[in-house]
């Protein structure tokens, strides 16, 4: 399992949520999309999440530092399961 931390979340017109988990470097990430709806029943999102190593893929190369920022950030301020 490797530990990644949400990095950005987009919004879209048809309810759904889109959360971008990002490794520490920004290099893989790992997105979820979710209902809008799930956020606010679902008890939130959490400031990270373990997952396979399978599950990850790369990050585009315009966002490695944005991410590997944001990561880094997340990691040093929350635990993994800390509602963000």
């Amino acid at each position: 399992m490797t530990a990644v931390w949400l990095v950005d979340r987009q919004f879209d017109s048809k309810g759904l949520v889109r959360l971008t988990y990002a490794t520490e470097d920004g290099e893989r990430v790992h997105t979820k999309e979710l209902a809008e709806q799930r956020l606010v029943t679902g008890g939130g999102v959490t400031a990270g999440r373990d997952v396979d190593e399978d599950a990850l893929g790369e990050a585009p190369a315009d966002e490695v530092e944005r991410f590997a920022a944001e990561a880094s950030r997340m990691a040093a301020e929350h635990d993994l399961d800390d509602t963000v």
